[in-house]
């Protein structure tokens, strides 16, 4: 497990995920996607879904880290567990073939009552890398007392728990503070737009630096385009 841990160590992962409303969902789209970021120099892959999962580990010769999330987003979304929330998610991705299986690892209540250090340390039994996501020190600290593997911060921003997190860039105090009182890798995940943004990410001490949106989001990639040129015209 450690070796997989190391692969990814001073690398970018590229989050490469769409909705099933989004006409990049298409699996093919998602394999050409996979296939050009890892050509461009992923140090590793994020999925979402057994499909994706599969063609990943299938296809390509880098670390995936996996993850299940609804085909829909519910709009109560920073107030629920929805990133691999049960024990039977863990399984999927297992079966799948995921190297890193990447949880919501905040202490809010799962659905049916499940722990999350049940979810670990199945993760641990089938030898996968258990990665939380997080979005305050204080779940970070309780995360790994779960047994976690590796932190992100991934959901920093995105629960009501961490509502002073910054909107518009990365939360590198959030980073800074896990890198100080934790023992384990901690990967910048969030808002992450620039070249510079890395750079800082590693200088702070961060394992690893996973992108989504910034690569992999065309139609948010327009936006802020468009909101920032001529208000609508391209």
């Amino acid at each position: 497990m450690n070796n997989v841990i190391e692969k990814i160590k001073g690398t970018v992962v590229v989050s490469v995920q769409a909705m099933p409303s989004e006409p990049l969902y298409l699996e093919k789209c998602m394999a050409a996607m996979m296939k050009s970021v890892v050509t461009g120099g992923a140090g590793g892959l994020r999925v979402a879904g057994v499909r994706d999962v599969k063609n990943a580990k299938q296809l390509f010769k880098v670390p995936v880290i996996g993850i299940t999330k609804p085909n829909q987003i519910p709009q109560n979304w920073k107030e629920i567990v929805y990133i691999t929330p049960t024990i039977q998610d863990v399984v999927s991705l297992i079966e799948a073939g995921a190297d890193i299986v990447a949880l919501d690892g905040t202490q809010r209540k799962r659905p049916n009552e499940e722990k999350l250090t049940d979810l670990i340390k199945y993760i641990h039994i089938n030898k996968r890398i258990a990665m939380a996501d997080i979005s305050t020190v204080e779940e970070g600290i309780e995360a790994e007392k779960c047994g976690a593997d590796i932190l992100s911060t991934t959901l920093a921003g995105y629960t009501l728990e961490s509502a002073n997190s910054p909107s518009g860039e990365p939360d590198f105090e959030l980073l800074k503070n896990l890198v100080k009182q934790s023992s384990l890798p901690v990967v910048l995940e969030g808002r992450i737009w620039t070249p510079e943004h890395v750079t800082k990410a590693f200088e702070l001490g961060a394992h690893c630096v996973v992108i989504g949106s910034a690569i992999t989001r065309p139609q948010l990639i327009t936006k802020k385009f468009v909101f920032r040129g001529n208000r609508g015209t391209i």
